[in-house]
């Protein structure tokens, strides 16, 4: 009877050890289920164009709820970003063009460093645009047309006699396929390729179309100034020369040449770190931004809305109205990281 009460005896404390030791394996289990992030730092990289905080920021917010310690972004040139990124310094960045920035990504590593899978947002555009006056009363319609010494100089701001293209900041994508156009189309003794301040420099060329003046100037979208000086309205979209190096590949569906292919935008990470974070891999490759979204979002920048408060607040607001789509996203995340946790 006593060995019979003590086998029972024992038999419980097991048992009771057991359950004990599962109640406190529990919410363990379940912390790295939903959070299969945790402890893990993540450093997020943008250029020091404010307009693409709201990107990055979305991108790290989705990251923190994932259980990521995302740290609080850091702004260095193009250049440095996918440096860094290749060796580790950053985590991830969220402004990689193809093609435009083409060079500068395989220039760092390319995809033996890179992870990039999915898109990020589509329908980039891109080109040169004058004052829909001046191109009216001129017959303006293509970018080649300012080899005229007269024509160009409409354009003169600073009294040399060329016209002043406004341009991109120095260590741009975009700063390199400006340059190469004005030397493919003969264009370098008509045409100054003005450079600084982006933003500086058109808030002037603003100034100058709002006193009359004829402007020229390179954007992009998305951007908010195309909500301001409006394509079609304000301004008119410049083609390329025919038959120019490289041209053929940036005709448009409808038969126009802007002299830039239509872009798409992508997350780039480093792969050592995406290798081993699976969660982090599978959000990287699905989260997607309508490119209309970052118009509308640049756009409350443009009108005031541009401290770090109020692009969180934009940024909260758009994660909650696409509720349903985040926790999609973030329910392929974590199953990602489990099935990966399963097979190892």
């Amino acid at each position: 009877m006593n060995l019979i009460t003590t086998t029972r005896t024992r038999h419980c404390l097991l048992l009771s050890t057991l359950l004990l030791s599962s109640s406190l394996l529990s919410p363990l289990a379940m912390a790295s289920t939903e959070l299969p992030g945790e402890g893990i730092r993540v450093q997020p990289l943008q250029s020091s164009l404010p307009e693409e905080t709201f990107q990055t920021l979305l991108v790290s917010k989705l990251m923190g709820r994932l259980g990521y310690d995302v740290q609080p972004v850091q702004e260095v040139d193009y250049n440095v970003a996918y440096a860094s990124v290749a060796q580790g310094d950053g985590t991830f960045l969220t402004f990689n063009w193809i093609p435009l920035q083409d060079n500068k990504y395989q220039h760092a590593g390319g995809d033996k460093v890179f992870f990039r899978q999915g898109t990020y947002a589509s329908g980039a555009a891109q080109g040169y645009l004058i004052d829909k006056q001046t191109a009216t009363q001129y017959g303006i319609t293509n970018l080649g047309q300012l080899k005229d010494p007269k024509l160009a100089a409409l354009f003169d701001g600073d009294g040399d006699g060329k016209a002043d293209l406004v341009g991109c900041n120095p260590g741009w994508g975009c700063e390199e396929a400006i340059n190469h156009h004005l030397d493919e189309f003969g264009l370098t003794a008509t045409i100054t390729h003005k450079q600084g301040n982006y933003a500086a420099l058109i808030a002037d060329t603003r100034a100058r179309l709002q006193s009359g003046k004829p402007v020229l100037y390179y954007t992009w979208t998305p951007y908010w100034l195309s909500s301001e000086l409006v394509p079609g309205r304000d301004v008119v979209w410049l083609e390329v020369p025919a038959g120019a190096k490289d041209t053929d590949s940036t005709r448009l569906p409808n038969g126009k040449n802007y002299g830039f292919a239509v872009n798409t935008i992508h997350i780039v990470a480093n792969k050592a770190f995406t290798d081993v974070n699976p969660a982090a891999a599978t959000l990287f490759s699905i989260v997607k931004l309508p490119l209309n979204d970052i118009n509308i979002q640049n756009g409350l920048m443009n009108k005031g809305q541009n401290t770090q408060a109020d692009i969180e607040r934009h940024v909260m607001a758009w994660l909650k109205g696409h509720e349903a789509q985040v926790n999609d996203w973030l329910t392929q995340a974590r199953v990602a990281a489990e099935q990966a946790n399963a097979a190892g």
